[in-house]
């Protein structure tokens, strides 16, 4: 039998897993209170917003993907907010930038996350708003033990907060220091914000939709949307080292819905993998199965052997180059010819014996790419190592942040399955609001401010978003759903996982433990925007074979922790039985899987 961190859990009731116990236990806790999967996603998005405050928050976004018992095509709910109306490349450049901060009021979209999870529970869920929110206003009020890394967080950007973000340091910095490791700690003004929305809802009757659309015009035309209002016009510090004020209006709110829409799909060994549209980076997942496809090579599809890997890397390589020279909110993204048979041949005859350093782009359908300037051959980048460490954001002294995300999947006993990946509103992305208790997101620092491009800046466009939740059919059920948080580093994660379970047979807890890898030879999503062209990071759990090997393909190895890489959720129904299943990752010591 082979040895995993913890069981691979079975029942026929209800899964959950997700980025850290408590979420994963109240969403459990709906489950047995009747609920379904929806119900369960949205409790447990509400308290990821308290209990992972550095990983996500309201302020932040949420895409999902969904399948009901009723109707089980994949659907993907779309809680990305767009660009603000006043976000336009002709004002960053009159402010002096050619990237757009990565923390400060200045790097905010439009928050979507908290609509989209109402509008789920609305149109999915079952129970009422009040008994959703309920696990997160308590922990909210009452207080939680806090996981150390927030502290560590709040530890790393304490000058930033003392000097520049004092509504900041009056949350996060009580009686003058970050909290400690298990420490009970609470967020008053975010608790106020959750039972005013409660308020507004049970003012509206006692029709269940109606309480949730009156709560989603509290947020949206209410009182949180004035309270953006007046914030976003005050200038704070940002990764710039100046003072902006932001560019999120109550208008912008008011004119955010969150949204529902087809999937990008790829069929692929007998199953149907769905993911989010062009607009985020899901299709790189896609474009990477349908080129180890055209390999025609069984050994391309093993990540513990050096030819694996090497395959792998390379076909991610080639998906990362396409995501910056195609992926975008766009209209002329050309979707399809990205993810036909012929590409992925043409695509796959780029993979040799030697590990490849240079980005490149595709011609789909014979178009020629473009790429930024920034990512361009002789282009200035930095050259030092990245921490390779996540799980956990990588933060600077002054606010500059890769961030990091959450992850939650659940599925039911009636077959109703959810996988989505909240993000953004980190503690550290911008001055907390104090009246809301939370901080705006800073997701806009994914565009790019140069015209023309897939993913140029430009108002109602939403952002390049890295988050990458998905979902695996067969016949036409859905069998899988997961995800895990990492930037860049999302899809990387999921397709050994996938592999490995999928063609490999592995047990969820298996693939998931299994030691990870992924490649930084890739234009980083976040600012400053770097790249490390040709260096492939591994946990030091790899074979010393397969390092060595990889190494003759020319691949520059970074030998990290052995348990640094990746943070996986993962669910599964089998249709035939009814039997569900849950993994969960154990890194970062936080995420857990239940269920019965």
């Amino acid at each position: 039998m082979t040895f995993t961190t913890r069981p691979t859990l079975q029942g026929t009731f209800g899964m959950v897993s997700s980025t850290h116990w408590l979420a994963s236990q109240a969403a459990m806790g709906i489950l047995e209170r009747g609920g379904n999967a929806f119900d369960a996603a949205v409790t447990a998005g509400f308290v990821l917003h308290v209990v992972e405050p550095h990983l996500n928050g309201p302020g932040g976004e949420v895409p999902a993907i969904v399948a009901t018992a009723q109707d089980p095509r994949p659907k993907v709910l779309c809680g990305q907010g767009p660009a603000p109306a006043g976000a336009t490349i002709a004002h960053f450049r009159s402010l002096g930038m050619d990237l757009i901060p990565g923390a400060g009021p200045l790097a905010a979209a439009v928050p979507g996350a908290v609509d989209a999870w109402l509008l789920l529970l609305r149109e999915h869920g079952t129970l009422t708003l009040a008994e959703v929110l309920e696990p997160a206003i308590g922990y909210a009020g009452a207080g939680h033990p806090l996981v150390g890394r927030v502290g560590d967080t709040v530890a790393a950007v304490r000058s930033l907060f003392e000097e520049h973000w004092p509504t900041s340091a009056a949350l996060w910095l009580r009686g003058g220091r970050p909290p400690a490791a298990g420490e009970m700690v609470t967020n008053p003004a975010y608790a106020d914000t959750l039972r005013r929305l409660v308020q507004a809802g049970r003012a509206a009757g006692g029709d269940r939709e109606a309480q949730i659309e009156a709560a989603r015009r509290a947020w949206s035309t209410g009182f949180v949307a004035e309270a953006i209002d007046v914030f976003s016009r005050r200038p704070f510090q940002d990764s710039s080292g100046r003072p902006h004020a932001g560019l999120v209006t109550g208008d912008d709110l008011a004119a955010y819905s969150a949204s529902w829409e087809a999937p990008a799909t790829l069929d692929w060994q007998g199953y149907s993998v769905a993911k989010t549209g062009f607009w985020g980076q899901g299709p790189v997942l896609l474009e990477s199965l349908a080129t180890l496809d055209a390999l025609d090579d069984p050994g391309a599809y093993d990540p513990g052997t050096a030819v694996g890997v090497h395959a792998q890397v390379e076909a991610l390589k080639l998906a990362f180059a396409d995501r910056e020279a195609w992926y975008g909110d766009a209209v002329d993204v050309p979707a399809k010819a990205l993810l036909s048979p012929q590409y992925a041949r043409e695509r796959a005859a780029l993979i040799g014996d030697r590990a490849s350093a240079e980005l490149r782009p595709g011609c789909p359908d014979g178009a020629q790419p473009r790429l930024p300037a920034h990512v361009r051959p002789g282009a200035a980048r930095r050259t030092g190592p990245t921490d390779a460490t996540t799980g956990e954001p990588t933060v600077q002294s002054d606010g500059v942040t890769r961030g990091d995300t959450c992850h939650v999947d659940v599925v039911d006993r009636w077959g109703n399955m959810i996988s989505a990946t909240p993000s953004g509103g980190w503690l550290q992305s911008s001055p907390t609001i104090p009246e809301l208790g939370f901080p705006l997101g800073s997701r806009l620092q994914m565009f790019w401010l140069e015209e023309g491009l897939a993913s140029s800046l430009a108002p109602g466009r939403r952002p390049r978003t890295t988050l990458s939740p998905t979902m695996v059919h067969r016949d036409g059920e859905p069998v899988l759903a997961c995800g895990t948080p990492g930037g860049d580093q999302q899809d990387q994660w999921q397709l050994p996982f996938l592999l490995r379970h999928l063609v490999g047979g592995q047990s969820l807890q298996e693939a998931i433990d299994a030691p990870a890898w992924h490649t930084v030879s890739v234009p980083g999503s976040f600012y400053p925007r770097d790249m490390e062209p040709g260096v492939l990071v591994v946990e030091d759990r790899l074979d010393e074979g397969v390092l060595a090997a990889l190494r003759a393909y020319g691949h520059e190895v970074r030998v990290t922790d052995g348990w640094s890489l990746g943070r996986l959720c993962a669910v599964t129904r089998d249709p035939a039985t009814g039997v569900l299943a849950a993994g969960a990752n154990p890194r970062g010591m936080q995420g857990y899987a239940c269920g019965r």
